[in-house]
């Protein structure tokens, strides 16, 4: 029983240092910003879009298709 507990705290100790490691060196916020944005944005960039400003404009009933 005692060494299933000590097992218990001892992974719990390791997840909370590993936790605090993450958080004090800020290793979220640069994998967030230096590995997951520059992916989203080159993928989202090359993504075709139609150019709204060419609609025309017409008041009462929008157009939003987004057909390319």
């Amino acid at each position: 029983m005692k060494a299933k507990l000590l097992k218990a705290l001892m992974a719990l100790f390791g997840a909370n240092a590993l936790l605090f490691v993450v958080f004090f060196f800020d290793l979220d916020g640069k994998f967030l910003f230096y590995v997951y944005e520059p992916f989203m944005k080159k993928h989202y960039d090359e993504m075709p879009r139609k150019d709204m400003t060419t609609m025309p404009y017409q008041i009462g009933k929008p157009n939003y298709e987004y057909d390319v």
